[in-house]
């Protein structure tokens, strides 16, 4: 914002003069900004006119984790629009927690409140707690912005310090970024993944927020662990602790439909053989919580390769969990041959997919040089270890 860290520049955008400026801004084009602030100053404070223009921009950033409506009345911080959870996660999540009874919980790490606004959606109570005094006062206002202030409670605290003996539930979002970026190491996220853990466990029920890139060997074994995908993307792992969640099961979420694939344990490593008339593309939360062979056992098929997600049969297979190609071609990798064979079908619209190969999608498009009407998708990756391309067309769901 204007100056990042200026808790009163920030508290002027509340105001009534702030916030009407503000809602000038929705529809602004930044590649105009030296214009429009030049035009703004001769109204405004220089001060209120850079925060104004600067949360106009992380709004118009907002709306496609949380919509148009609630972005352009919320509030937000560069780290804040960045690391907040996704809206349709978020309130998946709260459902989860309304679904265990729970009335109560203490949100720790929350940032901006993306996490708290959903919980109090569902008419749960939340104690908010951040460390950073702006990022508070931006949850704050947040709660007020969306009629939520009755429900959430915003602390500035230190999450280490709290009591939270008093809520049925927990919620840990531990910060993942450092001043380099992103942080990898569990034990270097702030609050460090086992004071999350050893906060989980005194909870009558809790979840934590972790990377959706977490080793397996760090899930505490009293954990059942869920990843999350929307539309398509994996947007994040949550561990379970107590209520009905089940210790050492693994869990893939698929929204928006809210597809589940869970087992208590997984599946053992599935076998390898040939290509068959009939490739599966897992979704990624699938690969991620290691429940492909959950998939190889369902559509009775194997893996094309035991380092490549990609699952084949010779039989057609339908799932949420997978996209389904038929499969047309397999040729050992070799650009003449794919260009010849594309010109020759009149191949003139190519979705490329990777798994297992260096080449990029662009570069071989670019290479291709496709005429015609005909579509074909191209899979660049390994079969028993041989560079593989395998060309066919997907198989309508349903």
């Amino acid at each position: 914002m204007g100056r990042v860290n200026d808790l009163d520049t920030f508290r002027a955008l509340l105001t009534p003069e702030g916030t009407g400026l503000l809602d000038s801004l929705r529809d602004y084009d930044p590649a105009q900004e030296l214009a429009v602030a030049t035009r703004l100053r001769r109204t405004y404070a220089p001060e209120l006119v850079s925060a104004a223009l600067a949360q106009a921009r992380l709004r118009q950033r907002a709306v496609a984790k949380f919509g148009a409506d609630d972005a352009y009345r919320m509030f937000f911080t560069p780290n804040g629009v960045e690391q907040s959870t996704r809206a349709s996660v978020a309130a998946y999540r709260a459902r989860v927690f309304t679904a265990q009874g729970v009335r109560s919980v203490a949100d720790l790490c929350c940032g901006i409140g993306g996490d708290a606004l959903a919980l109090a959606r569902a008419g749960i109570a939340v104690l908010a707690v951040d460390r950073d005094e702006l990022t508070a006062e931006v949850a704050r206002a947040n709660a007020a912005a969306l009629g939520l202030a009755e429900l959430i409670e915003v602390r500035c605290a230190d999450v280490t310090d709290v009591d939270t003996s008093g809520w049925d539930a927990v919620f840990v979002d531990p910060a993942r970024r450092g001043g380099r970026g992103r942080v990898f190491d569990p034990e270097a996220y702030s609050p460090p993944l086992s004071w999350a853990i050893g906060a989980a466990r005194k909870a009558p029920f809790a979840a934590l927020k972790i990377a959706p890139g977490i080793p397996h060997e760090s899930v505490p074994p009293e954990a059942e662990a869920e990843w999350i995908s929307d539309g398509g993307d994996v947007k994040e792992a949550v561990l379970w602790f107590g209520g009905t969640r089940t210790p050492g099961a693994v869990r893939a979420t698929l929204l928006p439909a809210e597809a589940t694939l869970w087992t208590p344990a997984p599946l053992p490593a599935p076998p390898v053989g040939p290509v068959g008339r009939y490739l599966h593309e897992p979704d990624g939360a699938v690969i991620r919580a290691h429940l492909v062979a959950e998939i190889v056992t369902a559509c009775d098929g194997r893996l094309i390769d035991e380092t490549i997600a990609y699952v084949t049969s010779d039989e057609p297979y339908t799932s949420p969990f997978t996209t389904a190609y038929e499969i047309t071609d397999e040729l050992p990798f070799n650009m003449k041959k794919l260009k010849a064979l594309l010109r020759e079908r009149g191949v003139g619209i190519l979705t490329v997919k990777k798994r297992g190969s260096a080449v990029e999608p662009e570069e071989l498009r670019r290479k291709m040089k496709l005429q015609g009407r005909a579509s074909a998708t191209v899979f660049l990756t390994r079969v028993a270890g041989a560079p593989t391309m395998l060309i066919g067309r997907p198989v309508p769901q349903g």
